[in-house]
């Protein structure tokens, strides 16, 4: 069986056995954590995608996205499907470290709450107004508070996985509590882990 026949199974696999997710933008095609793998293949650093993971996940994501980017130089039909796996891969490891099932990468478009793509714009804009409205009054000091660390955090160094993994807890904080969670969400422990909101740092 060659590489590129193994590849396409895999990915096939992780999407039949997978259980249907908690809503989220993570897992959607043209979402922050895909965006992210993508910019990894093509420039070749993986620093850009690893803050989707927690440190323990690492060494995992390192080793697909090295295969991957070998069977990438063929070009054609093998690239993509090696582009895939590791998207693939990325969004389940993610998800797993959420505690979040997994079913495979979302299409492009797939709906998500407007409370989430508004926190997207927000922290694009630096201006929490997008979500004006959209969430209870009695809720907006603690939104702003989440809100004002992640924007603060937001420009790290790629390549201080500790910073961006900084940012992404507080990111996950803000956007769980604009979606109507109140506790903080456990998943992102990364320090002990619109899609530009989550591509954010120097690049």
């Amino acid at each position: 069986m060659n590489i590129v026949t193994s590849l396409h199974r895999l990915a096939t696999a992780l999407a039949a056995r997978l259980v249907r997710p908690a809503s989220a933008h993570c897992d959607t095609a043209d979402g922050p954590a895909v965006v992210d793998g993508r910019r990894a293949l093509d420039s070749g650093n993986v620093n850009i995608a690893l803050k989707w993971v927690q440190a323990d996940a690492e060494d995992e994501v390192r080793g697909v996205f090295e295969r991957a980017r070998r069977v990438r130089a063929a070009g054609g039909e093998a690239a993509a499907l090696a582009d895939q796996w590791f998207l693939e891969n990325l969004v389940r490891i993610h998800r797993a470290g959420e505690g979040a099932s997994y079913e495979g990468i979302k299409p492009i478009g797939t709906e998500v709450p407007p409370q989430v793509r508004a926190a997207d714009e927000a922290l694009e804009r630096g201006s929490i107004e997008p979500l004006r409205g959209l969430i209870d009054d009695k809720r907006w000091a603690e939104l702003e508070q989440r809100f004002d660390r992640a924007l603060a955090l937001k420009d790290f160094d790629t390549d201080d996985l500790v910073a961006a993994r900084g940012y992404m807890d507080a990111y996950v904080a803000f956007f769980k509590y604009a979606e109507g969670h109140d506790h903080d969400h456990h998943a992102h422990a990364h320090t002990a882990q619109g899609h530009g909101a989550g591509a954010a740092g120097h690049h």
